[in-house]
C-alpha cells in the first residue's frame, strides 16, 4: 500500500503511480519489455534471480 494518495482505478496502483510522473510510465514499460518479454533467461531462472537479490539486500521474499 503506497503511503501517498494514489488515483482511485481499475488498474494496479503501481501502475496508477507510475501514471502520476509524465513519461515514467512509458519508461517502465519499455524496462519491463526488455527484462521479460526479450530476456534470453527462462522466468524459472529470473525468480531466483531476484529471490538470491533479495536476501542479499536482506529484503522479505
Amino acid at each position: 500500500m503506497a503511503r501517498i494518495n494514489v488515483p482511485q482505478g481499475e488498474e494496479l496502483e503501481r501502475i496508477r503511480l507510475w501514471q502520476m510522473t509524465a513519461g515514467l510510465s512509458d519508461a517502465i514499460e519499455s524496462f519491463r519489455i526488455a527484462t521479460h518479454d526479450k530476456s534470453l533467461l527462462s522466468r524459472r531462472v529470473r525468480e531466483v534471480a531476484r529471490m538470491r537479490i533479495a536476501v542479499i539486500n536482506q529484503c522479505p521474499i
